[in-house]
């Protein structure tokens, strides 16, 4: 089976599609459905405006994990003092519990939409088939099914053929946008680039760049003396993430598009919950929308959850020198396997305490709006420095487009503080 799967064309698509699938997960999905029920078509601005900032982003975080073949929290420790280190990577550990925990919640509340079973059952088989998956599939086997799982953000593309859009209306909307700034529009705007620029993205992505190396058994492209491969591999890097994210930022565009033509247009401008935004779809667009729109959320829930779990394993293994990687063996890495265990079973503990997904879900964007801005300045400090990257330092154009994602998101992270 593996000498067909070596094969396949998708092995071929590295760690940008993945990361980019990851960003639209469950909670994502909910932000951008409410951004398109409260204000319509005028959010449309914000996924071609974030484009060219989280591909930089994450073209540096790849471009330092496969240079160096270290870990994003490998290489920080060039920039960090480890206690600020370790508070960062643990901050970061709690938001993605509590990221976990909202997303396994709207994936069970789907699943009982769809199936009717209660939601508290499907929460729990989908965090104990995602927990066996990561565990027990060794990782060249594993990232092949993550990847035919980016298939389901076509959902949404889908969902528009079933709904009418006024196309003269959407790209004057994208373009020229009618906002009256307020503290809600704010909000909005904040939630959006918060769910589109995340931590977690950054670990996962630089560490499935050295994955990937070693299972190809590559050297580092700081050992490789061959001009042509490095060429070959930044090229890879370059035209994987820009990719990846386009296709995770047009599957956002269209979440926002179809919410803004549906519910927005009928006058639900409050989504809470990735059920609710399925459930009002239903009556507006027809059951085979709101089938489409819930097993998209189901297909990138399976997806974003494993993404959560490992990047906080990168993270915390890096910080202190453990193996840390999805093609050991749990008895090879058990420490590794046991970040990425307590961070989905306390998530799922959190589904029968008093906090609720949304709570979680809020915390979550507060601490990862706090950790972000360290984490990208350092990424901006490591791809620019010689000492770590060698002759592959960022150019300059990267550097402009990154230092203002940084810049926009120490914005956004102000917002959110002043808002809590």
């Amino acid at each position: 089976m593996w000498s067909r799967i070596k094969q396949h064309p998708l092995l071929r698509v590295g760690p940008g599609l993945v990361t980019g699938v990851a960003d639209d997960d469950p909670s994502g999905i909910v932000t951008y459905s409410q951004a398109g029920a409260q204000f319509g078509l005028n959010m449309l601005w914000t996924m071609p405006f974030a484009y060219p900032l989280m591909s930089t982003i994450q073209v540096l975080c790849a471009r330092i994990g496969r240079v160096t073949g270290r870990g994003l929290s490998a290489n920080m420790k060039l920039a960090f003092p480890p206690a600020v280190l370790i508070v960062l990577v643990l901050l970061l550990l709690i938001a993605n519990v509590l990221n976990i925990a909202a997303d396994i919640a709207a994936m069970g509340e789907v699943a009982q939409l769809v199936t009717g079973f209660n939601w508290h059952i499907m929460t729990a088989i989908f965090v104990l088939l995602t927990l066996a998956l990561q565990i027990l599939i060794p990782y060249r086997h594993y990232v092949f099914f993550l990847k035919w799982l980016s298939l389901s953000l076509l959902a949404y593309g889908a969902v528009l053929f079933t709904v009418h859009i006024p196309w003269g209306d959407v790209i004057w909307s994208t373009f020229f946008p009618q906002i009256t700034w307020s503290a809600d529009s704010a909000a909005v705007v904040v939630g959006i680039f918060g769910t589109t620029i995340s931590p977690y993205l950054f670990f996962w992505q630089s560490s499935q760049e050295v994955e990937d190396m070693n299972l190809r058994s590559q050297k580092s492209l700081l050992e490789c003396q061959s001009e042509k491969e490095v060429d070959a591999e930044l090229k890879r890097i370059r035209w994987d993430t820009w990719s990846g994210m386009l296709y995770s930022n047009v599957a956002a565009y269209c979440i926002i598009l179809a919410t803004a033509v549906t519910l927005h247009t009928a006058g639900v401008n409050d989504i809470n919950t990735a059920a609710e935004a399925a459930s009002a779809l239903r009556p507006l667009a027809g059951e085979f929308a709101f089938l489409l729109f819930a097993l998209g959320i189901l297909g990138v829930g399976l997806m974003g959850v494993p993404v959560l779990a490992g990047s906080a394993a990168y993270a915390l293994s890096e910080v202190f020198g453990w193996r840390s990687s999805l093609e050991e063996t749990p008895s090879h890495a058990s420490k590794f396997y046991a970040v990425i265990g307590f961070s989905v079973l306390l998530a799922l503990a959190i589904q029968y305490s008093p906090i609720s997904p949304m709570k979680a879900l809020f915390w979550s964007a507060v601490i990862n709006g706090i950790v972000a801005v360290p984490l990208m300045v350092a990424i901006m400090i490591l791809s620019s420095r010689r000492s770590v990257m060698g002759r592959h330092t960022a150019s300059w154009g990267m550097r402009l487009f990154g230092w203002a994602a940084t810049g926009f998101m120490a914005i956004a992270a102000a917002y959110l503080f002043i808002a809590w």
